[in-house]
């Protein structure tokens, strides 16, 4: 293992543990931590995937919520956790709650959480029930509630809009305040290497609510091509979810964030990452302006 210091190997013990690699926030965070020179660990659910470009960088270990053998060896020595929870796992006192009771038991101090916007007010996404675990604990925590990703249409929207120029989600003519990963993973790590954070829970938004009418005419914009939102009832989006090869617990959970969506549960824009980090989020126009390959066909 080789841990880079501003260009320089050092030996240096990794005291932040990343969950959520290869995912778009948790790969954000990898990134940002290796631009600052901070030894991390980064806890992996498939070893026997490609090695990432970073592999030589970091240390990677063994880490799977569904196998209490690799919990104690991935949270040895750890202070800061990056929590990410993985889609398809919904009991939480089942499949969540004994990671995080062995992490806190080996001397995690800091948990960063990745949430959802609204949260607070609702008690039936997994989310919920993990911030109450954690604050319940008594460790130190920063909960990170994000709306929806600008990146979802850059990948399970993709083909999508890519085979058949059609955004095909539930939500009506409701508004949302997207938010490109890039800014998450970079308010994630700020947290996690600054004590400033701790304890404190911050709604993460993008500068302005979009109804996707108004998404799929940006994409037409800056594609060069007409894109159009279809708005699909629960029930043919749930099906839909179930014949792409998503579990079942995973597909209501999705629909069940959207169908919240619809009542405008995710039109809030908030400052707090401006607050954090000193600039704007990243609009949702440069969002398309950066990532237009992956819709283009050819």
């Amino acid at each position: 293992m080789s841990i880079f210091w501003i260009g320089e190997k050092i030996n240096m013990a990794a005291e932040i543990l990343v969950t959520g690699v290869p995912g778009n926030v948790g790969s954000e965070v990898v990134a940002g931590l290796i631009r600052l020179g901070i030894p991390f660990r980064v806890g992996l659910f498939d070893l026997r995937a490609p090695h990432p470009e970073y592999a030589e960088q970091v240390e990677i270990i063994h880490f799977d919520f569904l196998k209490p053998e690799t919990h104690r060896p991935a949270f040895e020595g750890i202070k800061r956790l990056f929590l990410v929870r993985p889609p398809a796992l919904a009991n939480v006192e089942r499949d969540i709650a004994p990671a995080l009771r062995t992490a806190i038991d080996c001397g995690v101090e800091h948990i960063v959480f990745l949430s959802i916007q609204g949260v607070e007010n609702n008690r039936i996404v997994p989310h919920h029930k993990i911030e109450q675990i954690i604050e319940e604990s008594g460790v130190k925590f920063t909960f990170l509630r994000a709306s929806f990703f600008m990146q979802n249409l850059s990948t399970t929207q993709a083909s999508k809009i890519r085979n058949h120029n059609e955004i095909a989600l539930p939500v009506g003519n409701a508004k949302t305040s997207f938010i490109d990963v890039r800014d998450i993973g970079a308010v994630a790590v700020c947290a996690l290497t600054d004590p400033q954070h701790e304890n404190k829970k911050y709604t993460l938004t993008g500068q302005e609510a979009l109804d996707y009418h108004q998404v799929a005419g940006k994409l037409t914009a800056i594609l060069h091509r007409p894109i159009h939102y279809s708005d699909p009832s629960v029930f043919r989006f749930i099906y839909h979810q179930l014949r792409s090869g998503h579990q079942l617990g995973y597909a209501l959970v999705v629909a069940g964030l959207y169908t919240i969506t619809r009542f405008g549960n995710a039109k809030q824009v908030s400052q707090d990452v401006q607050r954090v980090l000193g600039r704007s989020p990243i609009s949702f126009d440069q969002f398309v302006r950066d990532y237009r390959d992956c819709w283009q066909n050819g």
